[in-house]
């Protein structure tokens, strides 16, 4: 399952939405749908006791439920009972809430939206740079990850072309080209910058951002100069793609005397800049 998070905001509250881009499907939390719609201080007793009486009235809306690990407040993850919006749509009908009604609206709405953004890609674009925004990211450094996503995508894409795996094999070769530019693994970068389930692009720096970019735009090219048959093949390629940045790494960090791969993350350098905003 190729899994997208969002947080999405019925009413001033949190409702966990992942997207499942194979199956084109929203899944959604259905505590949090719960609290929403009858505001219970115990959403999930409230959730254990209706799916306990729809199993016993035969409905099937309980049991085909999926569960799939989402961010809960303590910045943890676990495994979250989840319906796709057809079957949330049913079981509303067995919530008695005034909120029932407005709640489907919204739900329709967020098919409609994500189907505007399949239709046109600009729309999601559009809707990634706000988002960012109100995050307090620079505008230059958004236009260079929405840069990022763009070159990921077309390298992603040349790999399913030569009929590489999804999920395994994808980030076998990610993490070829992170540590051959990088000379840290994802997870190695990852650790350096303090994250855990955090996206590591999103906490890279501009230049960072700009030589992973150029990591994998030249994976990309060469792989179509060169026309791999196989994974092995594929891996030889990743390496000398991340080779190509590597050397610009290099070149840069003699240049100016300081290591292009930081501690620096989003949430640090947030900070800085609003304490340096404070002090002017």
């Amino acid at each position: 399952m190729i899994k997208q998070e969002a947080i999405k905001i019925f009413e001033d509250k949190k409702v966990r939405n992942l997207w499942d881009a194979e199956r084109e499907k929203w899944y959604i939390s259905i505590v949090d749908v719960i609290l929403v719609l009858t505001n219970s201080p115990n959403p999930r007793k409230y959730w254990s006791v209706l799916k306990s009486r729809l199993k016993k009235e035969g409905s099937q809306l309980a049991t085909n439920c999926s569960q799939l690990k989402m961010l809960a407040s303590d910045g943890k993850y676990y495994k979250t009972d989840v319906a796709d919006t057809e079957q949330l749509f049913r079981l509303v009908q067995s919530i008695p809430s005034p909120k029932a009604e407005p709640f489907k609206l919204w739900l329709a709405q967020i098919a409609s939206d994500r189907l505007d953004e399949m239709q046109d890609p600009e729309i999601s674009i559009d809707r990634a740079l706000e988002q960012y925004l109100q995050l307090g990211y620079s505008e230059n450094w958004i236009n260079q990850r929405l840069k990022s996503i763009e070159i990921r995508k077309e390298l992603t894409d040349e790999w399913k072309k030569i009929g590489l795996k999804e999920g395994v094999q994808f980030a076998t070769l990610t993490d070829i080209i992170t540590k051959a530019w990088a000379d840290k693994t994802t997870k190695e970068y990852k650790i350096l910058k303090g994250l855990k389930k955090e996206n590591l692009r999103d906490n890279m720096t501009n230049t960072e951002l700009i030589l992973n970019m150029l990591a994998e735009a030249s994976s990309k090219d060469i792989s179509q100069a060169v026309n791999p048959k196989t994974f092995k093949e594929s891996k030889k390629v990743a390496k000398q793609g991340g080779n190509v940045a590597k050397v610009a790494r290099q070149e840069l960090e003699a240049r100016t005397g300081k290591k292009v791969v930081s501690e620096l993350n989003a949430k640090t350098a947030l900070q800085i800049k609003n304490s340096e905003k404070k002090s002017t």
